[in-house]
């Protein structure tokens, strides 16, 4: 699968793996907290969702949202604050939230809030579920003449010391280049691997010194060496510790891409083509005009992020069953 979603986060696209959903993603095909929280809430209310496979629309999966049955909902978001007022209604959930803030400006990120607003709402939403249930996201770490290596080195350190005590975790990646990426953003250029390596040092020293631990997404070994996670963002350790219990979760769920990351590979309710970020170097929005079309067709009463039921439409009801191990144990509390 594509690895770089950026909507809400640099990681794997967040496809539909199986039925046994118990963890729920919502930030991987598009950003729901930042632009369709309204549509979410619907959706825990109603207590269920409709959603589309993106290579065959018709092909339609309905899953529970009950907390009965959901371990934990996966956000992935550049802008937390929409989701805010609406933080008491997810209180029956596990939940883990990736928020994703870098320096850049509007000319690569149009319509992400600046990045001192967002820190700030970082952590207000750190005060509400606790350090073990929030990470921060610098990625996708691209290097051209105006953000350098020492650019990135500088800022790193001026929003690190800002989020010290409100995460104990930051993931970081360089870009891909994918195909979109290319017709999008065709000025990018993939980072050296010695660039790689002088970033990644450097910042992995910036983050012990402010109590963060670096975990690279699917970027190898090469930081391992220096001081970082390499194990993946999202892993069973991610979510145990957040729900403070063990997870027993099937082997075909925890994901094996070349041994880039051993990250939980949950469902996606998502959809293509909606981020309303634009951000330049996102591989999730094929253009700008499908994006806006798109996001005309949504309607927050729907079941469907995008759209409303359509003739040939074929319903599959997953099943889904807790991966949570309700035997009590104290080394997680």
């Amino acid at each position: 699968s594509d690895r770089n979603v950026q909507p809400g986060g640099d990681c794997f696209a967040g496809r539909t793996f199986g039925d046994v959903a118990m963890i729920i993603q919502t930030g991987m095909r598009t950003d729901i907290p930042a632009f369709y929280s309204e549509w979410l809430m619907n959706r825990i209310q109603e207590g269920f969702v409709l959603v589309r496979n993106p290579y065959n629309p018709t092909q339609v999966t309905k899953y529970s949202l009950s907390p009965e049955v959901v371990d934990l909902i996966a956000f992935c978001t550049k802008n937390p604050a929409p989701m805010l007022p609406f933080m008491e209604q997810l209180t029956p959930y596990g939940q883990y939230w990736f928020v994703t803030i870098t320096p850049y400006g509007r000319d690569i990120e149009p319509n992400v809030p600046d990045t001192g607003t967002v820190m700030d709402h970082f952590k207000i939403l750190s005060d509400i579920v606790g350090v073990d249930s929030i990470g921060w996201r610098y990625d996708p770490i691209l290097v051209d003449a105006t953000h350098t290596v020492e650019w990135h080195i500088s800022e790193f350190e001026k929003m690190a010391a800002v989020l010290h005590g409100y995460t104990e975790t930051c993931v970081i990646s360089f870009i891909d280049i994918y195909k979109k990426v290319e017709r999008n953003f065709p000025e990018a250029k993939a980072v050296s691997r010695r660039d790689r390596i002088t970033i990644g040092k450097a910042l992995i020293e910036i983050a012990a010194k402010y109590g963060m631990t670096v975990r690279p997404c699917a970027e190898g070994n090469d930081l391992a060496a220096y001081g970082a996670d390499c194990s993946g963002c999202m892993t069973v350790a991610t979510f145990e510790k957040a729900l403070h219990n063990r997870l027993e979760i099937p082997k075909r769920k925890i994901n094996q891409r070349n041994g880039a990351c051993a990250c939980v590979l949950g469902v996606d309710i998502g959809a293509y083509d909606t981020c309303g970020h634009l951000c330049k170097y996102c591989y999730a929005n094929a253009d700008v005009n499908l994006v806006k079309e798109n996001r005309k067709k949504h309607n927050p009463k729907s079941p469907f992020l995008i759209g409303e039921s359509m003739s040939g439409d074929v319903i599959h009801e997953a099943e889904q069953k807790n991966w949570i191990d309700r035997q009590l144990r104290f080394d997680f509390f």
